[in-house]
């Protein structure tokens, strides 16, 4: 029953992030937290969460100092979120960025040829997801409780081994 429960969790948590789509990237500057938003290519088979990033912004040396990061997907208008610890990894494998150049891509560079992009490879540890039926639902949950002294009901949340 536990294997059934976290082979469902770990569903969620891939289809959570790929309906979401967008992420924050959290990486170490020092002793400083920086986040930034990133379009998110998941490939489940390779438990990889891939990005294309550009060479002469910041992130890429963050990551090759302290590669733990932290990815946050967060679609609230639907209560539905996804926290990702893991490791990052930049490469300039041509190859891969090829295939992941699409229409998000193209918006920060004119081709995939162009020499400045990377791509950032996440290879999650541990997610954690909030999974809510909804914001009406949930703040209609959160009235009821506050009115008689309980706690909400408001969906799931489930820390998950990736």
């Amino acid at each position: 029953m536990a294997n059934d429960n976290t082979a469902r969790d770990t569903d969620r948590v891939w289809d959570l992030m790929k309906k979401i789509g967008f992420a924050m990237l959290v990486t170490r500057d020092g002793d400083k937290l920086r986040a930034r938003p990133m379009s998110a290519y998941l490939e489940r088979d390779e438990n990889a969460i891939y990005f294309l990033t550009d060479a002469r912004r910041h992130k890429d040396e963050e990551i090759t100092r302290n590669p733990g990061i932290n990815l946050s997907f967060a679609n609230a208008s639907d209560q539905k979120y996804v926290s990702i610890t893991g490791t990052a990894i930049v490469s300039n494998d041509r190859a891969k960025i090829k295939e992941l150049f699409s229409t998000p891509a193209k918006a920060w560079w004119s081709s995939a040829e162009d020499p400045d992009i990377r791509v950032l490879k996440i290879t999650p540890d541990e997610a954690e997801f909030w999974d809510s039926p909804g914001s009406v639902i949930s703040y209609v949950k959160m009235a009821a409780a506050a009115m008689t002294g309980s706690r909400p009901d408001i969906g799931d949340n489930r820390k998950v081994a990736m």
